[in-house]
């Protein structure tokens, strides 16, 4: 077990110590096996909106353009044919293509655990007692951000939905929400900094120290 520094609301440190699973925040990174589990959730996000009409699709060309001989010029069946201005496209996107890429559970939880470390490591990642708000008021989590020792975006993990919470955090330029039990490398990649509570933590680690438990016992049988 590794300890770290636990912060109260004010951003102070309180003299006590969280422990953490070495095999979810002490992991070597493996690049390459983070790159293919958050290439694969970018693809899965991917809206495939893009959709050209082949030859049968397009509107018109239902004639013959004209004869097929005495006139001479090339012969052609239709004016929708792909080589010709307005007419259909040869290899184009289409709505049917399924960019999806699968990747295995235990890969996964992997990455995430590598990302997590990474963060840890790298002291972007601070483990504070609460997040105790009793109304939303968009200045006391600001205050509260201002007194973390962090700078630039921010990712709160939350326990559970706090409603407020997430209503003082959403106008607050570069800081979002998300539930720990949500939680995937990509997001954590895409914010500098990670709050993690205490009771977040808790949750964390019964999710993926517990399967990587699970593994091993799998691994020695």
């Amino acid at each position: 077990m590794m300890k770290v520094d636990l912060y109260n609301k004010e951003g102070k440190k309180t003299g006590k110590k969280v422990d953490l699973p070495e095999e979810v925040f002490g992991l070597k990174v493996n690049p390459d096996l983070v790159y293919q589990v958050i290439r694969a959730q970018q693809m899965r996000r991917r809206q495939n909106t893009a959709h050209t009409k082949e030859r049968g699709e397009v509107r018109g060309g239902g004639r013959k353009p004209w004869r097929q001989k005495g006139t001479g010029r090339a012969r052609h069946g239709s004016i929708r044919s792909p080589i010709w201005k307005g007419g259909g496209v040869t290899f184009g996107p289409r709505k049917e293509r399924n960019y999806k890429k699968k990747i295995n559970k235990k890969a996964k939880r992997k990455a995430l655990s590598m990302v997590l470390s990474a963060k840890r490591e790298n002291g972007m990642m601070i483990f504070i007692t609460d997040l105790d708000i009793k109304e939303p008021k968009t200045n006391e989590m600001r205050n509260l951000l201002e007194r973390m020792p962090c700078e630039g975006s921010t990712l709160i993990l939350l326990p559970q939905v706090d409603r407020n919470i997430i209503l003082s955090a959403r106008n607050i330029e570069k800081v979002d929400t998300m539930q720990v039990s949500d939680v995937n490398p990509l997001d954590l990649m895409s914010y500098k900094n990670i709050i993690v509570p205490k009771e977040s933590l808790e949750i964390m680690k019964k999710n993926l120290a517990s399967n990587s438990e699970t593994e091993k016992e799998k691994v020695t049988q």
